[in-house]
């Protein structure tokens, strides 16, 4: 079996931080977001968009950006709401998330744009 690697994240160390699964990964591009957006659509989850400032990312409930898109399945709507968050709150940072009907939970969740660290 293989070693589990520690990714070394802090929070004094405010770069070194991981927000969700994908930031473990090598940061999206927007063809990557598009995907994600198209692949919480097609499962049928409500998307929403929620922001935060950076230092209180790991402390605070997140501040939902207007109400849930329930049923909306235009991608391209859905990335210009996260635009026009990211827009109105430039140094926050702004997640997507695809509320699952079914499981009342979070089906995925990730952030779209970083705030700048400190």
């Amino acid at each position: 079996m293989s070693e589990m690697q520690d990714y070394q994240s802090s929070l004094s160390d405010s770069s070194s931080r991981k927000f969700e699964t994908f930031s473990y990964l090598p940061e999206m591009n927007k063809d990557n977001i598009v995907k994600q957006v198209k692949y919480i659509v097609s499962k049928g989850w409500n998307p929403a968009i929620e922001h935060t400032e950076p230092e209180h990312a790991f402390d605070h409930y997140w501040y939902m950006w207007k109400l849930p898109m329930f049923g909306e399945t235009d991608v391209d709507k859905i990335l210009s709401e996260a635009d026009a968050c990211h827009k109105a709150h430039p140094r926050n940072h702004v997640r997507l998330i695809g509320y699952d009907n079914y499981q009342q939970s979070q089906g995925a969740s990730m952030v779209v744009y970083r705030g700048p660290m400190k």
